[in-house]
């Protein structure tokens, strides 16, 4: 199954970009490396990738730049490979609609497990189909959305679709899940895998903050998504599952 996934490195210090593609051709993925932002937007055009590990110190671009690209063109899953080790660059690459981020130096297994991980939440690999029937229609409905679990699609009042990338849907689906209860940052953590992340990250409010400008009528004053100071958020409508 691992080798139905495919996935861009994309990284310019050619010793890492090789133990990168060795340690995931090892894993049976498909790989496919670039050294150059340039290429990368080539190779972005041309093949549909499933997640792209990307390098934000590029001679030729700015990797920030490059996620907020990708990500307003794709949901494609994207792990950033960062030396810089401030809150903020690590906030700002959430911000640009990074789904993950790991700082060099970095252990190889612990890059694998965010990779898996990251993977497990994508909807089936793009050379496979997926189950019908059984697996059905899982729908919820709140306030004129409708957001469909097993397609991974949220639909607005309007009938437009707003494209979230895997981290949003997987924690709005976990708020939805527990309407009207309020979940704890780690207990989001938790819904949307990330294990990783360090007891004082903002994962979740970039997150959070990312759903409500998609939204809400007015994200500065959320009526869908609530703000339970110092504790987490609760999804407020009242949701009718199918």
């Amino acid at each position: 199954m691992a080798r139905d996934y495919h996935i861009l490195i994309l990284e310019d210090e050619p010793a890492t970009r090789a133990m990168l593609v060795s340690l995931l051709e090892a894993e049976g993925y498909r790989v496919t490396a670039a050294e150059y932002a340039a290429q990368a937007h080539e190779l972005v055009a041309h093949y549909s990738f499933d997640l792209i590990l990307l390098d934000l110190n590029l001679p030729d671009e700015d990797g920030l730049y490059i996620a907020r690209e990708v990500r307003a063109k794709s949901d494609v899953g994207i792990i950033m490979l960062t030396s810089r080790k401030e809150d903020i660059d690590r906030v700002v690459g959430l911000e640009m609609g990074a789904d993950d981020y790991v700082t060099k130096p970095f252990f190889p297994r612990e890059l694998v497990a965010r990779v898996k991980n990251l993977l497990r939440r994508l909807s089936p690999p793009r050379g496979g189909r997926r189950a019908e029937g059984a697996a059905g229609r899982d729908l919820r409905r709140f306030d004129g959305w409708e957001m469909d679990l097993a397609k991974r699609s949220l639909v607005d009042s309007a009938g437009r679709e707003v494209n979230l990338t895997r981290a949003e849907f997987d924690l709005l689906t976990a708020l939805v899940n527990s309407a009207g209860r309020v979940l704890s940052r780690d207990q989001l953590l938790d819904a949307i895998g990330s294990q990783f992340w360090t007891p004082v990250d903002r994962t979740i409010d970039v997150l959070v903050s990312r759903l409500r400008r998609k939204m809400e009528a007015d994200p500065k004053s959320p009526t869908i998504i609530l703000t339970s100071h110092g504790y987490g958020y609760k999804f407020a409508p009242t949701v009718s599952t199918e």
